[in-house]
């Protein structure tokens, strides 16, 4: 149960993730044709259907946390790690993963260490919870797991911080030719 509010965090991303695919999958797509040599029409259709399929398992597995939708969830981050290490080391212009539909999201080697963190949290969570409804797992909390939602929730807010906001940070930063912070 240590785990359960990061767990929870990284379902409530992979709903977000694939809600914003969903609606706009073009980004993704152009991401994934670095990789996978489809036509555009194909590719938008198909990150539209594994984003319906991404926004589902979320809310599945955070509804009905389990070893198996646990471990379905650690193996969709290691899918995502995989993908951007690959692209990643390719040297593809993948100025963009598309992960929340937008156009402005570089994949990052932080993105890679998130998915890969996330992907390890979801996997502990499979080893060591047994199924249950989350209403039953957060009656056995303290103030019947409020405190436990207030920290999925801040840290399913840092986490698009972090894999949004930071990332176009840094990448401002380049394009002004700021290389050092301030000196002191």
């Amino acid at each position: 149960m240590e785990l359960m509010g990061p767990y929870l965090a990284a379902c409530l991303v992979l709903t977000a993730a694939g809600a914003a695919k969903t609606f706009r999958p073009g980004d993704t797509a152009r991401a994934v044709a670095v990789l996978v040599p489809l036509r555009p029409p194909v590719l938008r259709t198909a990150v539209r259907a594994g984003a319906v399929v991404e926004a589902g398992l979320g809310v599945v597995a955070a509804a009905l946390p389990g070893p198996l939708t646990a471990g379905a969830v650690a193996l969709s981050y290691l899918g995502f790690a995989g993908f951007v290490g690959v692209a990643r080391l390719r040297g593809g212009p993948l100025a963009t993963c598309g992960c929340f539909g937008t156009p402005d999201t570089p994949a990052t080697r932080l993105h890679l260490v998130v998915d890969l963190l996330l992907a390890a949290v979801a996997a502990v969570v499979a080893g060591t919870i047994a199924a249950a409804p989350l209403p039953s797992l957060l009656n056995q909390q303290p103030w019947h797991g409020v405190p436990l939602v207030l920290l999925a929730l801040a840290c399913t807010w840092l986490l698009g911080l972090t894999l949004t906001a930071l990332p176009r940070l840094g990448a401002a930063r380049l394009r002004l030719g700021i290389t050092r912070g301030p000196s002191a």
